[in-house]
């Protein structure tokens, strides 16, 4: 299972970001500086243009929890699919992740603890336990928990403070069971990013 993280803190990943990320869950509030993080990050220094596309890719990589490599592979994926532009294809695949979903839908209160509960077994699709985060979810699945996943402190703390104000449109929720009535959107991504800077960072990428 992949970390959503590499060592770092949630709050320093964030903040070497200058943005929240929803998936990282709480990390108390960023203050915003006009300088970046460490002792030396006062000093004025000019950053690269690779720098600033790494940074963009980078929101997305540690939001949904990803690894790098598995970043590339669904890039390459994406560029595959004609029927869209490929940055599109990417996000509305990520947004599809089981993981994600569980999330989206506030049933976790961050994207790492939603990959746990897919990992032990505590969500149902269309009636079937399944355990792999990155399954995606198509249009129709009806998705549920397990007693023991309704009863997890991930689903009671992610249910009495929501880290997302309100569930994506494609999602219709009853009661304890969610239903994929649509795809997600590119538009449905819950934080600030410029998709054209990822695009740039990885255009040498073949599908």
């Amino acid at each position: 299972m992949a970390r959503s993280t590499t060592g770092k803190s949630r709050f320093k990943i964030q903040r070497s970001l200058g943005i929240e990320l929803p998936g990282l869950g709480k990390a108390g509030a960023l203050e915003r500086r006009p300088y970046g993080p460490g002792q030396h990050g006062n000093k004025r220094k000019k950053i690269s243009d690779f720098a600033v596309r790494q940074k963009e890719k980078q929101k997305l990589r540690y939001h949904y929890g990803l690894r790098e490599g598995q970043l590339v592979n669904y890039v390459k994926k994406a560029k595959k699919d004609k029927s869209r532009a490929w940055m599109d294809s990417l996000l509305i695949t990520l947004e599809s992740r089981l993981s994600n979903v569980i999330f989206r839908l506030n049933w976790a209160p961050s994207m790492l603890a939603a990959n746990q509960m897919v990992s032990h077994g505590h969500v149902v699709v269309n009636g079937k336990k399944i355990n792999v985060p990155g399954y995606t979810i198509k249009k129709g699945d009806v998705i549920t928990l397990t007693d023991r996943g309704y009863a997890s402190l991930n689903f009671t703390q992610a249910q009495a403070t929501p880290r997302l104000p309100s569930v994506p449109a494609c999602y219709s929720v009853d009661a304890k069971t969610a239903k994929v009535v649509d795809l997600p959107l590119p538009s449905d991504i819950p934080f600030e990013y410029a998709g054209q800077l990822v695009t740039e960072f990885y255009w040498k990428v073949k599908p």
